[in-house]
């Protein structure tokens, strides 16, 4: 049975972890030096204005950071399809990685009948990898609102 193939889940289920690990370093490095930012925001003594400007560019980086991220990651799994010999083209392995790891899938691409497991198990890695990204996005706007909430009560006084 094609489902059971060992090979394509052993492949899939390594590159979730290794493409978790390697997120979830990267994610851990940024929140390092986000908080650091955070510490430096806070002896400054800024307008509100200009903190506002500064808050939305450290939000525009992240993103941009976690973009490239989620790039690299799908450039592993085409190298791993194209090393397997799953897809032909580099430029379709790339394609087919981005569209199984956002869940998008419509480039019509598909692998050879035995690692499609694999570019399924992709878009279980991508779920997940995404919902790091959002959760991390989320905890810094948290992190940064709770200062602005603190500098328009402090300016009220």
């Amino acid at each position: 049975m094609e489902i059971l193939d060992h090979s394509s889940w052993q492949w899939g289920l390594s590159l979730i972890v290794l493409t978790t690990a390697i997120h979830a370093a990267a994610v851990v490095m940024m929140a390092f030096v986000g908080g650091r930012v955070r510490v430096r925001l806070d002896t400054l003594g800024l307008r509100l204005s200009n903190l506002i400007a500064i808050l939305i560019c450290v939000i525009a980086v992240i993103g941009l950071l976690l973009a490239v991220l989620h790039g690299i990651e799908c450039g592993i799994w085409a190298a791993a399809y194209l090393w397997l010999g799953a897809i032909d083209s580099p430029m379709d392995a790339l394609l087919f990685s981005l569209d199984s790891m956002s869940t998008r899938g419509a480039s019509g691409l598909t692998l050879q009948r035995h690692w499609q497991m694999m570019g399924a198990l992709e878009a279980i890695g991508g779920m997940l990898l995404f919902g790091v990204s959002t959760a991390y996005i989320f905890a810094v706007m948290q992190l940064y609102w709770s200062m602005l909430t603190a500098y328009v009560t402090s300016s009220k006084s």
